[in-house]
């Protein structure tokens, strides 16, 4: 195998995917393995208390399905956009001296645009959380 990984694999054959396809046989194995393990190995004793939904200990009453307010889920899509925003500032990091001043301005634009956007946000109050 060390043979294999010290050639020159310029030529993709099967021969170099040999070890991609070990590490995939011994991960569905394991999985394999494991499984038939523990459904051997675990407890057989199916009750009518192990059999019911578990509830904390707490008693359920009233309906799960109560209204939520909007502004959870406004927060995580705003935490979602402004994440994906740092996630595009990386590229820009690494490379910043090989984009040269074109980059920078497009970085520059990049970042005027979601702080317009931010600004938007602010003034439709959707971070205000009195309601």
């Amino acid at each position: 195998m060390i043979h294999l990984l010290q050639t020159n694999l310029t030529n993709a054959n099967a021969e170099s995917y040999l070890p991609v396809a070990i590490q995939i046989f011994f991960a569905v194995g394991l999985v394999a393995f494991l499984m038939f393990v523990t459904h051997l190995l675990g407890p057989k004793r199916k009750t009518s208390d192990k059999l019911q939904n578990f509830a904390s200990g707490i008693e359920s009453h009233g309906d799960a399905r109560q209204p939520m307010a909007i502004k959870y889920f406004l927060t995580a899509i705003l935490f979602v956009l402004f994440d994906v925003e740092v996630i595009f500032f990386y590229p820009y990091a690494v490379n910043f001296k090989g984009l040269g001043w074109d980059g920078f301005w497009a970085v520059l634009m990049f970042v005027g645009f979601f702080l317009c956007g931010f600004i938007y946000i602010i003034k439709k109050g959707a971070l205000k959380w009195e309601d």
